[in-house]
């Protein structure tokens, strides 16, 4: 059996920590902005942080998995 978790996990991550759609981190106009549909380099940079991190505690220190078929 596959383990579907750092694909599913991954995917989820992607789609919430796409800087700009949700939030921006850190902001064109101040520290945080909200659904603005625009990034710039910092933040990009400060959201593959955060992917990696999060992404990393879920899938090592969580131990997470979902088994599928």
């Amino acid at each position: 059996m596959m383990d579907w978790a750092p694909i599913l996990v991954g995917l989820l991550l992607f789609i919430l920590l796409s800087p700009g759609l949700v939030f921006l981190l850190p902001g064109n106009a101040g520290h945080v902005d909200f659904a603005t549909f625009g990034t710039n380099g910092k933040a990009m940079i400060v959201h593959t942080m955060l992917f990696f991190g999060v992404f990393t505690i879920f899938i090592m220190a969580l131990n997470t998995h979902i088994y599928l078929g």
